[in-house]
């Protein structure tokens, strides 16, 4: 292996143990505190958001848009305003979401078990897309009638998914250390 590369491997795998270690950091306070996890993230959207509106706004002094201007002014304004409500209520704009993505599992769990009845002559298993169909309404349905606990456990799936990735990077980081080493 060249020496280029080895070093491009050294320093990659060292960025990896970085990552990996914030996430866990970040896993690990998400699991232990979800509540400011849940107003920290929407902080974060509402950081992302607001500044996709400020660039917007630039971009409409820009000649060669891409998109229309009429466009460009709706989207920095909706951005704007998403943005400053989440920086000033994020547990409503939360709850707000929550009430979105309840909708939505309804919705998507009525489908699929309307998609499985219609399909049952075509394919084995239909069953198995009616119960994520179920699945998915009972899930909406606690997510309407207990919103708060839906959103500490997002915020807790979250800080459980970001451990397991900060260990995985962490892994791949130590191997392509002594992956470089061996050479």
């Amino acid at each position: 292996m060249s020496s280029l590369l080895q070093r491009g491997v050294s320093r990659t795998g060292w960025l990896l143990v970085i990552y990996g270690v914030i996430s866990i950091l970040f896993g690990i306070s998400a699991i232990l505190w979800p509540g400011s996890t849940v107003v920290a993230l929407t902080w974060a959207f509402g950081i992302m958001a607001l500044a996709e509106g400020v660039i917007s706004l630039f971009a409409l002094f820009n000649r060669h848009v891409a998109v229309s201007r009429g466009w460009l002014v709706l989207y920095a304004l909706a951005s704007i305003v998403f943005g400053l409500l989440a920086l000033w209520h994020p547990l409503a704009v939360v709850n707000v979401l929550l009430i979105f993505l309840a909708a939505w599992l309804i919705v998507a769990g009525v489908y699929r078990i309307v998609f499985a009845f219609r399909v049952r002559k075509e394919i084995q298993g239909e069953w198995m897309i009616a119960l994520s169909g179920v699945l998915a309404i009972v899930l909406g349905g606690l997510l309407v009638a207990y919103p708060v606990a839906g959103l500490l456990t997002v915020a807790i799936w979250i800080g459980v998914a970001a451990l397991v990735y900060g260990i995985l990077q962490v892994i791949a980081g130590v191997r392509m250390h002594r992956f470089k080493r061996a050479l």
